[in-house]
């Protein structure tokens, strides 16, 4: 049979025709009818052998199939070789080797001998003869671990693979790992691959990425040659960069990722340990590797220095560093890992929440920074066995190694010291913070370059009061860019670079108005505001009480997350400059500064135009953004325009209460029935309708309540009420003499608030735990008859009040040693006063006594008065002057003296030594005490 073909017609044609017509031919013969058995087996038998060899032959012959590559092992291959030859021209060989090479190559070769390459490494790692550089790196290194093992506690490698995990090296717990090898110019790709397939526990898949690689098709042939279906080749003519890998991260459905640098050859147990030691619950939550870094600690500057600062102890670790003989023998957590990263395929994600700080670099910082941020996940370096190298994450240690020991690139250090400073300034709590905790007075926050502007003078007290610690946080972006935030403090805005706590950028961004939604907002502010918190303790975080409502929440989770008692304080803007006496409060007071309720009760009938008066006070006093419930409490005789006053009325800081009597109760009811305290931090303001208050009423009481009641480290426990109020007559002897107390205590200060042993009805707040105690008292002491009272204190004209609540009072204050705080200013200028209008007391035609309206209606206070204080602020407690019910100099010890010595309280007690104590839950009186 000749095979001849024709020179015009196709190769496959060709081949085509030719075995048609063989088939053809078999056909006939099959048809021909013969005689003898014989001769039909033999050609059935042949046609058969011929049809099999016919599929083998079309098989090899293909142009895809590389014939010249495979082994000689075979007659039919050698017999397909030279049909291939006579059937298909040289000219369209070389057209397909030709295709196959632009492609990529379809040439695959079996055996990874023929194509891999090795990096050969002549680098023998230096050791650092610098004794001090020796010494400051281990002595670092050993104060980390000392911390890290009292807070954390730190593992060797038995004791990790020691501990419960979820995932088993066998059975149905056995994780997937998706291992991702990211190439570039470096030969290590079959050293990687070959570990990687000697694994104690398998790889779920291995995806080779070459992005922008020049060695593109190389590494392709390497991958090709393992023949090996968990193996995957991933190319982009476009670089990446280092984010790439975990792009492609993102999309395994493994369980766990394996994400490695070229330069990592790990040991054969390394999946096998770093599986085990994610599997536990204490690091299921963690990113793994096997090289660290933390970064550096602040300087006795108040600096933090380059990390590639040499020969500081300050610029921090590189873990492990054989340079300097540091090994990794316990895990530890560093800020950062360098060259490998295992962690969950959930936590991949969190790379990606924030827009990096550069694509160019920092992957590996800004991974442990986002998923400590946002996850709560550490980033640990783990340890190894120095005697077995399986268990090295380099089993080369030598590739990964030596980047530290050599010079790298200015621009680059410069970026990423830009870098980690922009992480530790937006709340990355670093393990240099971790192991110093900070503690600041205040932390100022701005969303708006005019809030940096309205906060500017609350902010420079603190910052100029010695012993005080104040930050400032904005929100960056082009909405209150960091530089136009120092302009606005009068900083230089070279504040905005120096690697020192002053002021921080967010970089949230810029809103417009009130955002559309609060999801970014509330998750970019929160997450940054809760690492600063966590850093820095701040007593108190400020800011504006109309900012973002958004905002807001995010300032609110994140102070309330602070386990240290941070409080968060919103101001009303004009309010600012008035409670600048904050920076002088101590730093154990400040978190107290939204406790305290001051629950306002007026006190009204008929004088609807001195009502009118009082409210118009209360509206246009400053308030501190704090919530300020107000009620009415009206006797039965109220007036109709009384009514539609009370009813009308607007009042913006809290819930506006209406009571009124059905039987007339009379002033002793209407006032000491008017609050009872809803808790040990409601506090009530008495006013009657023809008092006015000061603009800084209130301002007065938060203030003197921060510093002598909800301060710590003060103990003032007489003191029961702050008046409002400065007299000016010694109302309780007969003769009412004159009282000027800024003449009195001119020795000490003519302005110093003094203690007084008097109760105030013309503006006072009453603390919650005496007046439980008064309602008690006053219970089991009432008597219509004046006379017929029990207690008759010396002297004191009170002895013949009648219908008068501030009687029992005086009563109970003179036993038991209570006193009120009461203000000093000059020309006895005070934060309310009365105008002695007609009602139940004044006027009333059963009172004998005469009242002269100028000596007890006292000039307001219309300025700031924390400029006319001692110093300008509050005096310490202990060196408040004290006076008696008859405004004499007596000590606190005195005052309880006297009361026990009168002996007529509602229990016997030694007139001696001891006075009435009460259970303040109840106001019930339980025993005698010492004092």
């Amino acid at each position: 049979m000749g095979l001849v073909r024709k020179s015009h017609v196709r190769s496959g044609d060709y081949l085509e025709g030719m075995l048609n017509e063989y088939v053809g031919g078999k056909a006939k013969f099959k048809a021909h009818k013969s005689p003898s058995a014989r001769l039909v087996t033999a050609l059935t038998c042949l046609q058969f052998a011929f049809a099999v060899y016919a599929t083998f032959l079309l098989y090899y012959m293909s142009p895809a199939i590389d014939l010249r590559s495979k082994p000689d092992f075979t007659w039919a291959t050698r017999f397909a070789q030279h049909w291939k030859k006579l059937m298909i021209p040289a000219h369209v060989v070389n057209h397909y080797q030709e295709a196959s090479a632009v492609v990529g190559s379809e040439i695959t070769p079996f055996n990874p001998v023929e194509v891999c390459e090795h990096e050969k490494i002549d680098f023998e790692q230096k050791k650092s003869n610098d004794a001090q550089m020796i010494k400051l790196k281990t002595d670092l290194y050993r104060e980390v671990l000392e911390f890290q093992s009292k807070s954390l506690g730190t593992e060797t490698l038995s004791e990790l693979m020691a501990m419960k995990s979820k995932w088993d090296l066998k059975g149905p717990t056995r994780p997937k790992v998706t291992v991702i090898l990211n190439h570039f110019k470096r030969r290590t790709l079959c050293a990687q691959l070959d570990s990687l397939l000697n694994q104690t526990l398998p790889f779920h898949h291995v995806w080779v990425l070459s992005f922008g690689s020049p060695n593109e098709l190389t590494l392709k042939r390497i991958v090709d040659s393992y023949n090996d279906t968990r193996i995957s080749f991933i190319s982009s003519s476009y670089d990446f960069k280092y984010y790439g890998r975990f792009q492609m991260a993102l999309q395994t459905e493994a369980d766990l990722v394996y994400i490695l640098d070229d330069d990592m050859i790990p040991g054969t147990k390394m999946l096998q340990i770093l599986s085990h030691v994610a599997g536990t619950e204490k690091y299921m939550n963690s990113v793994l590797g096997s090289i660290g870094r933390i970064l550096p600690f602040r300087q006795k500057d108040y600096t933090f220095p380059s990390y590639r600062k040499f020969r500081s102890k300050e610029a921090g670790l590189y873990l492990p560093d054989p340079a300097y003989g540091i090994t990794v023998d316990k895990i530890v957590q560093v800020d950062f890992l360098s060259s490998s990263w295992f962690l969950s395929a959930e936590l991949v994600k969190t790379l990606f929440i924030e827009t990096p700080f550069t694509f160019m670099t920092g992957e590996d910082l800004h991974l442990s920074y986002q998923l400590q941020k946002y996850r709560d996940a550490g980033s640990f370096v783990l340890p190894v066995d120095p005697n077995d190298k399986e268990t090295w994450g380099d089993s080369e240690h030598r590739l990964a190694y030596v980047s530290e020991t050599t010079v790298i690139f200015k621009d680059i250090v410069q970026v990423r010291d830009d870098q980690w400073w922009k992480a530790l300034s937006t709340g990355y709590v670093t393990q240099w913070a971790a192991m110093n905790p900070q503690k600041i007075d205040a932390l100022f926050y701005a969303h708006s370059v005019k809030e940096v502007k309205d906060l500017a003078p609350l902010l420079e007290k603190f910052r100029s009061t010695v012993g005080k610690k104040a930050y400032i946080v904005v929100s960056g972006g082009k909405h209150c860019p960091c530089e136009d935030a120092a302009t606005a403090l009068k900083w230089p805005k070279s504040v905005c670079r120096e690697r020192r706590f002053k002021i921080f950028d967010l970089g949230v961004g810029a809103l417009s108005g009130i955002s559309k939604s609060e999801v970014p907002v509330v998750q970019a502010v929160y997450s940054s505001m809760r690492g600063l918190i966590k850093i820095h303790n701040p007593s108190v975080v400020i800011t504006v009480s109309d900012i973002d409502p958004h905002v807001k929440k995010a300032l609110k989770m994140a102070s309330e997350s602070n386990s240290n008692a941070t409080t968060l304080v919103v101001l009303p803007r004009a309010t600012v400059p008035k409670v600048l006496w904050m920076a002088d409060l101590r730093t154990t007071a400040l978190p107290n500064w939204n406790r305290m309720r001051i629950s306002i009760s007026i006190i009204t009938q008929n004088r609807v135009k001195s009502l009118t008066r009082l409210l118009r006070s209360l509206s246009n006093a400053f308030y501190t953004g704090d919530e300020v419930p107000i009620t009415f409490n009206m006797d039965s005789k109220v007036d109709e325009a009384t009514i539609k006053m009370v009813g009308s009325f607007d009042w913006p800081h809290g819930p506006k209460t209406l009571r009124r009597r059905i039987i007339q109760g009379g002033l002793i009811r209407a006032v000491s029935e008017s609050w009872y305290p809803a808790s040990d931090d409601d506090y009530g303001l008495l006013l009657e309708d023809d008092i006015e208050v000061s603009p800084y009423y209130y301002l007065w009481i938060k203030y003197a309540l921060l510093a002598y009641h909800y301060d710590p480290q003060v103990s003032l426990p007489e003191l029961s009420s702050i008046s409002l109020y400065t007299p000016r007559l010694v109302e309780v002897v007969k003769e009412r003499p004159k009282w000027n107390a800024t003449e009195v205590f001119k020795h000490i200060h003519p302005n110093t608030p003094y203690l007084h042993q008097l109760p105030c009805s013309w503006g006072a707040v009453f603390f919650p735990k005496q007046w439980r105690e008064f309602y008690v008292y006053m219970n089991m002491r009432f008597t219509e008859n004046a006379k017929e009272n029990p207690v008759q204190i010396p002297k004191s004209r009170t002895n013949g009040w009648q219908a008068s609540w501030k009687k029992f009072l005086i009563d109970m204050m003179y036993l038991r040693g209570y006193v009120s705080l009461y203000p000093n200013f000059p020309k006895q200028q005070s934060f309310s006063t009365n105008h002695m209008e007609p009602g139940a007391h004044i006027s009333a035609k059963d009172n004998v006594v005469k009242h002269d309206k100028t000596d007890f209606e006292v000039p307001l206070l219309k300025e700031d008065f924390r400029t006319l204080l001692p110093n300008g602020k509050m005096p310490p407690a202990s060196k408040l002057p004290s006076v008696n019910l008859f405004n004499q100099p007596v000590s606190l010890k005195g005052m309880k003296a006297a009361g026990a010595k009168l002996g007529q309280d509602v229990l016997r007690c030694n007139n001696v030594t001891e006075i009435v104590a009460v259970d303040h839950q109840t106001g019930l009186p339980m025993a005698c005490a010492k004092f």
